[in-house]
């Protein structure tokens, strides 16, 4: 196995691999319409900053990967790319996301009445690098994902980022643990993601952090 930095070449097949990657985990996808979900969480990543970006590599194949940055501030915020998202792939019309949306606008309200917290980014300048990883399913177990973690950590170390965080899914709790095993310590509770089901039921966001 290799852990390497992407390259512009990888783009069709990490594209592909982003549609399988954390199939059976509760963000498997979102809305069901995989190219406007990769425009918010994969191409921003490829395009600005490639060099935060790396990939596991066996047999000539990649097997999973990981973006991230190195400080959040310069990054278009998770909204920002949302809302541009929205407005490119109209997914207001489209069935899909068209129900997701109202869906997580009616949790919205109902949490803001009930005066739960909802999941949004953290902002926090003693963590300001975060990241994404994802897994083909064969890969998982395999030691890929703690090592593209680490190749990251020493990365944003290195370009002096003095910490770093992630957000997760209580429900996933595979996560929870791998995270906790390569150094994340939670912080604060979790809190609602609105529109987001797993098996039937809601699902929260849970911020872990690591100092660098």
């Amino acid at each position: 196995m290799e852990i390497r930095e992407f390259a512009e070449s990888d783009r069709t097949e990490l594209r592909a691999l982003a549609q399988i990657a954390g199939e059976g985990s509760p963000t498997a996808s979102l809305w069901g319409h995989p190219e406007s979900e990769a425009a918010i969480y994969l191409d921003p990543y490829l395009d600005r900053e490639p060099e935060s970006v790396f990939v596991s590599v066996e047999e000539g194949k990649l097997t999973g990967f990981l973006v991230g940055t190195v400080d959040s501030a310069k990054f278009p915020s998770e909204e920002a790319r949302m809302t541009d998202a929205i407005r490119r792939y109209r997914l207001g019309v489209r069935r899909g996301p068209a129900l997701f949306f109202a869906r997580a606008m009616a949790d919205t309200v109902a949490a803001k009445l009930r005066r739960h917290e909802t999941a949004g980014e953290y902002d926090d300048p003693d963590y300001p690098a975060h990241l994404h990883i994802n897994l083909a399913p064969a890969a998982r177990g395999t030691g890929a994902a703690e090592a593209l973690v680490h190749r990251f950590l020493d990365h944003a170390r290195t370009a002096g980022a003095p910490g770093c965080y992630l957000q997760t899914l209580t429900e996933n709790t595979r996560a929870v643990r791998f995270f906790t095993r390569v150094g994340f310590t939670l912080l604060g509770a979790p809190t609602d993601v609105p529109g987001l089901r797993y098996q039937g039921r809601r699902v929260h966001q849970q911020t872990m952090v690591q100092s660098l």
